[in-house]
């Protein structure tokens, strides 16, 4: 390894690491996610939904999967709270006749009561009450989460004892809080699949964007972990990990007895 030409890349990598949306296309064919995750996200959301629906996607990010949808822009709402975000939604969403609100707080979203029939979410905080609320009885509520487990084993390669962000995280714990707040679980299903890289730099530049993961982190901090990280590389090929993902349906009132989909 030539440490000195590394360490240079590497502190590259960090002093690039910027994110708009939620795009990774900066190491796009340098990295692997999610390409054995059991379910279809979308295809799930595309079940319950059809045009005459009132739809929001919070914590939308960019408005990139909303978008994908092509709902019927009089019908879609979307709520984001991360600042860069904000910004880029008020660009981007309201022309095609989406009803854009900043909302930070998941307990006070800015709608009335049942004003959806379904709401959408990945990987955003959620409150199970307030969506009770702003669901008309019978709606329905789809969510991909990114499970307190996700990244442990790179976190731990960089940043060894770091704790967990969201420590309750699970998919047992999200359906019980549906349940208590009149929910019935229409699909639950928890998953671990592999994260993959095939560059430092890439796995530099993406402990970067998401500091929530990698409290702290810097190529100067986490120096010996990158040389571990660099050693794997060479040795393996690849940098691997697990990641954790859970998807959850659940809707207001009951619908659907029996075959809808695996229970917790």
């Amino acid at each position: 390894m030539d440490l000195e030409a590394l360490k240079a890349q590497w502190l590259r990598e960090e002093r690039d690491a910027h994110i708009r949306g939620w795009d990774f296309s900066h190491i796009e064919g340098q990295y692997e996610e999610g390409e054995d995750i059991p379910w279809d996200y979308e295809a799930v959301v595309r079940s319950y939904l059809s045009p005459e629906l009132r739809l929001l996607d919070m914590d939308t990010g960019g408005g990139e999967f909303l978008l994908g949808l092509g709902h019927p822009g009089e019908n879609t709402s979307a709520t984001e709270g991360y600042p860069p975000n904000v910004a880029l939604c008020r660009s981007v969403l309201p022309p095609h006749g989406i009803d854009f609100r900043e909302a930070a707080d998941v307990r006070r979203l800015p709608f009335g009561d049942g004003a959806f029939d379904i709401v959408i979410n990945r990987h955003g905080s959620f409150d199970a009450g307030e969506l009770a609320r702003v669901l008309r009885p019978g709606g329905v509520f789809v969510t991909q989460q990114v499970g307190a487990e996700n990244d442990r084993g790179l976190v731990e390669l960089l940043l060894p004892g770091t704790r967990p962000p969201y420590p309750e995280q699970y998919l047992e714990k999200a359906c019980r809080r549906f349940e208590d707040a009149g929910f019935e679980i229409l699909q639950a299903r928890e998953a671990f699949p592999r994260i993959r890289f095939y560059s430092v730099g890439a796995l530099v530049w993406f402990a970067r964007v998401i500091p929530w993961e990698f409290p702290g982190f810097s190529v100067e901090r986490c120096w010996a972990g990158l040389c571990r990280a660099q050693e794997l590389l060479e040795q393996e090929g690849v940098i691997e990990a697990s990641t954790h993902r859970f998807l959850l349906a659940a809707s207001r009132m009951v619908q659907r007895k029996g075959g809808a989909g695996d229970r917790c």
